[in-house]
């Protein structure tokens, strides 16, 4: 994978040990703050009753109300730690779980890239150049005088291709150090020029050969079937002849090896009775630069894309074919979901002491079962479809949660509870219409709280003396 890929930034990570050792310290200060908070009341009720221990019946009974409510808030926070000490890891877990699949699209999606990494082939269409001498002026001066002298000069001008009839053939094989593609082209091409000036007869062919390549091999121009020499080293600029009127035709070929595109650039010309017809034997290809063909004929893995023009065309862009990737979609969301998967645990921990009696056991279990299950979606995400994933685990979310009720009323009260405040909620931050499902789990959960509380949809008394013996067994 690649090493730029990279977690999210700033969000804590239980594999850093760093951050392991300043949560620890931040823990244990409030852990302590929160002791020193609960023992200080406790002290300052014990002393308030100690010194009102003679006073009138109103003051102690007053006293004695303090005290069960002090007692009841030591019972409610007994609940809150629990529910602290599981929120807290679980935060972390989640958070650790997010930057890592964070991670892992990341370099899902810069291994893709390095597929298709590498400079393009480009192909520049030949020009076919001519000087000419053009009389121009300047003024100067001399011995103080503003004097007008005039001179001719040379300058370049360029015949338009009267035809130009181009096959190309793309084979891509794998870069096996990079892990990414690369073409194989063979390239043969015909251009068709007249000379359409009545003074001028002497021209240059130029043309270059590809930019972007890796190796080029067999790289000849022809005219007429007689193989042309370049002048210089280097220099793919070919002298040539060619009475007004007359006209000639010249064959690029070559076989070149280079990035995973190739292109046929204008470079701004005019082109006239223009076909280009490029073969890539491999799948997925795809034309490239938005100029769309006038026939792409699929064969087994092999495409073909053919331009035609049979009268003049100006073209900005460059006719082309690259290799088409898979798009990776839906990146982030396993990674939101986690962030906020917290959130979620305590709605449904609160759904659940409004629907049923609970217990210490029973948190601790419905809370590792929660994020047990958000450990195996992170990891069955990346497999297969996410939301197929959590409709599976959701089954066995609610296999395990019909035992938190002693009865079948409290069984059943545990999973609609379950439903909509766990099921639901992870459903919708995994589907396009997170808002709509999310509102619809909100409803849902207010609709379950009124109508187990307003009208009457209480477990039976034989039901909830079951349920206080199981709690109290435990």
């Amino acid at each position: 994978m690649s090493s730029s890929a990279q977690g999210i930034p700033g969000l804590p990570d239980l594999t850093h040990p760093i951050e392991l050792v300043q949560f620890g310290t931040q823990a244990l200060k409030a852990s302590l703050l929160l002791v020193f908070l609960v023992i200080a009341l406790g002290v300052a009720i014990a002393l308030v009753s100690f010194s009102l221990r003679r006073s009138q019946p109103e003051q102690l009974i007053f006293i004695g109300e303090w005290a069960v409510g002090y007692s009841q808030l030591l019972r409610g926070l007994q609940h809150l730690t629990l529910v602290l000490v599981l929120l807290v890891p679980g935060f972390f877990l989640c958070s650790t779980l997010s930057n890592r699949y964070h991670h892992w699209e990341q370099a899902k999606v810069a291994q893709v890239a390095q597929t298709v990494a590498g400079e393009k082939l480009e192909q520049f269409a030949p020009q076919v150049r001519y000087s000419i001498r053009e009389p121009y002026s300047y003024t100067t001066q001399v011995n103080g005088k503003i004097v007008k002298v005039n001179q001719t000069r040379e300058i370049n001008r360029f015949l338009m291709l009267a035809g130009s009839q181009i096959q190309v053939k793309l084979d891509q094989s794998v870069d096996v150090p990079g892990r990414s593609s690369i073409y194989q082209v063979n390239y043969t091409a015909d251009y068709k020029v007249i000379n359409q000036l009545k003074d001028i007869n002497n021209f240059f062919f130029e043309a270059p050969p590809p930019n972007g390549y890796t190796l080029l091999a067999r790289y000849k121009i022809e005219r007429d079937g007689t193989r042309l020499q370049p002048t210089n080293t280097g220099d793919y600029n070919f002298p040539f002849s060619l009475q007004p009127g007359e006209e000639t035709t010249f064959r690029v070929t070559y076989e070149a090896q280079g990035g995973p595109r190739w292109v046929y650039s204008a470079t701004g010309q005019l082109l006239s009775n223009f076909c280009l017809t490029a073969t890539a034997n491999f799948a997925p290809a795809d034309f490239a630069s938005g100029i769309v063909p006038n026939e792409i004929k699929v064969d087994g893995r092999s495409t073909r894309f053919t331009w035609k023009f049979d009268d003049n065309v100006s073209v900005k862009n460059p006719f082309g074919v690259f290799t088409n990737t898979e798009p990776i979609r839906h990146t982030g969301v396993i990674p939101r979901l986690l962030l906020l998967a917290p959130a979620i645990f305590l709605w449904w921990i609160l759904l659940l002491y409004l629907s049923l009696p609970m217990n210490f056991k029973n948190i601790a279990i419905a809370a590792s079962i929660f994020f047990a299950c958000l450990l195996t979606l992170t990891y069955l995400a990346r497999v297969i479809n996410a939301q197929l994933a959590w409709t599976l685990i959701s089954i066995i979310l609610l296999i395990l949660t019909w035992g938190l009720g002693a009865s079948r009323s409290a069984s059943l009260a545990a999973i609609v509870a379950t439903i909509t405040g766990a099921v639901l909620p992870i459903f919708g931050l995994l589907v396009p219409f997170s808002g709509l499902t999310l509102s619809l789990a909100g409803f849902l959960s207010a609709v379950w709280l009124t109508v187990r509380h307003w009208y009457g949809w209480y477990m039976h008394p034989e039901d909830q003396r079951l349920q206080a013996q199981k709690n109290a067994k435990y």
